[in-house]
């Protein structure tokens, strides 16, 4: 945890962007780097009967870590994806209980 899922934005951009990224967002988060995951998800938008290109959406799914890390966590996954020619990006935090959250049948 955190999870970052990618829509509309290439495979092969994610894996060139994925280590400095999470070398980023771990100095940020201040947690340990295996605990990010990265997923990508194929995507299809569809407008007046046709397919569109899916535009460039990440989801970060975590513990809420306060809005000054939250500022620093999107500016440098949309830093990280400009880099590699997306100029327009969504990025939108779901705030996970930590109550809700199971691992191994234990809750944290």
């Amino acid at each position: 945890m955190p999870q970052l899922i990618f829509r509309g934005v290439e495979i092969e951009d994610i894996k060139k962007i994925s280590t400095k990224l999470v070398d980023d967002l771990e100095a940020i988060v201040e947690c340990p780097r295996d605990y990010f995951t990265l997923e990508y998800i194929e995507s299809l938008n569809i407008f007046d009967e046709r397919e569109v290109p899916s535009y460039p959406f990440i989801e970060v799914k975590w513990f809420d870590r306060g809005q000054e890390v939250k500022d620093k966590v999107a500016k440098s996954i949309d830093d990280a994806l400009k880099s590699e020619g997306y100029d327009n990006t969504d990025i939108f935090f779901t705030n996970l209980n930590e109550n809700d959250y199971y691992e191994n049948g234990k809750h944290f």
